[in-house]
């Protein structure tokens, strides 16, 4: 190379920044992805051992919140309703597993009625979801 020449561009793609920014972008969504949950916000009992919750896909959620409202996912469904939403919600699935939610301050009976019309609508094997006694303490 001479003093005045113009030099050559090298027109090689320097790909390190990319994978960078992809690898930040999947650390974010992989904290996140827990954190996104269907349905509304629901104070849920504490229980002295919980068992593993298991694979959230390909399940169906019910929550009941504190005023006794059902929902189907995250869908608001009057009780009338409820099984009709719940074979919309399956759709095409063979074995489709459904969890119920319910609020710490709603009664046995509420939730209990809520089972047994899951039951009527063909839905056997249903979980419930509950938090650990511990996890109040490590929030503190």
């Amino acid at each position: 190379m001479r003093l005045g020449e113009p030099t050559r561009m090298n027109a090689a793609i320097n790909i390190t920044p990319l994978v960078d920014v992809v690898l930040v972008l999947l650390i974010i969504f992989m904290v996140m992805a827990p954190q996104m949950r269907k349905g509304p916000d629901v104070n849920l009992p504490n229980t002295a051992k919980p068992t593993d919750q298991g694979d959230e896909r390909g399940r169906i959620l019910v929550s009941i919140d504190d005023a006794g409202k059902l929902w189907v996912n995250d869908q608001q469904v009057a009780r009338e309703h409820f099984s009709e939403a719940l074979r919309a919600a399956v759709g095409n699935e063979q074995d489709a597993k459904v969890v119920v939610r319910g609020d710490a301050k709603l009664k046995f009976g509420e939730v209990r009625e809520a089972m047994l019309a899951l039951d009527q609508a063909g839905f056997r094997g249903v979980g419930l979801i509950a938090k650990g006694a511990h996890a109040e303490r490590r929030r503190d």
